[in-house]
Parts: structure tokens; C-alpha cells; sequence
């Protein structure tokens, strides 16, 4: 018995063990291309992700096929949703104090305020000068 048969819709022909196309077909004719370029940029996009971060990540292609209720039995509709996670960058914390009333400061509430500090204007640079090395008696 073979494997799979077919049955034209149109002649009702029977075929045994039809020829079936490869997938790698409808890769490059989805979209006039698109797909397969998707495809091609987003593993290329995840293997170096996954060489930056040490992390693992995926990509996930769905195909979707559905008839196209407007036409004949013939038509049929092919969709496709590329899906790619790529590993995030670790990355580093900030570090807060927890303040008055439980909100987050940047300052430390226990240590106090410096105050009275001021900002001291930048001058003129001092000329270079030759410094001597003197030895103490």
C-alpha cells in the first residue's frame, strides 16, 4: 500500500506516492522571497546574539494554510509568522537606598547631607615649571 495518494480535484486522477515538493520551495517563493530572507537575517541576527551573550535563544516559523473561501477548492492561503527570541544582554543593577515613606534615593538617608559646599571656578592653567630633586639632610 503506498505511503500517500492524491486525488485531483478537477480530473479525479489518482497518484500513488506523488512527488512532493521541497519545503525549501515554498521558503523562497512565500512572499516573493521575503520569507526566506526573514529567515536567513533573523538565524544570522540569533547565532551572533547567542555568541555575544552565552545564552540560548530560538526562532520559531509557523505556517498557517487555509483555504481561500472566496475561490475554488483549489486556492488555498499560506501565511507565516516568524518568531525570533534573541538572548538578552545581562545587565547591571543600579543600587538605591530605600528613603523616607519607602521610596528609592540614590543618597543614603543615614549619612548626613554635606552642606555649604560650593564649586571652586576653573583659572588659569599653571605654567609648566622644572622641578628639582633635593635630598634631605
Amino acid at each position: 500500500m503506498p505511503e500517500r495518494r492524491f486525488q485531483d480535484p478537477r480530473t479525479g486522477a489518482i497518484t500513488d506516492d506523488p512527488h512532493i515538493r521541497p519545503f525549501a520551495d515554498l521558503l523562497a517563493e512565500q512572499g516573493h522571497g521575503r520569507l526566506h530572507s526573514e529567515l536567513s537575517e533573523g538565524l544570522w541576527d540569533l547565532v551572533n546574539r547567542v555568541k555575544e551573550t552565552g545564552k540560548k535563544g530560538s526562532m520559531t516559523l509557523v505556517i498557517t494554510v487555509e483555504p481561500d473561501r472566496r475561490a475554488d477548492d483549489e486556492v488555498l492561503l499560506v501565511h507565516d509568522d516568524v518568531r525570533l527570541k534573541l538572548p538578552a544582554f545581562p545587565r547591571k543593577p543600579s543600587m538605591f537606598y530605600l528613603g523616607e515613606e519607602g521610596n528609592f534615593s540614590r543618597s543614603n538617608p543615614a549619612q548626613p547631607e554635606l552642606t555649604g559646599l560650593r564649586e571652586v571656578p576653573a583659572g588659569e592653567p599653571a605654567a609648566p615649571r622644572d622641578i628639582t630633586q633635593t635630598t634631605a639632610n
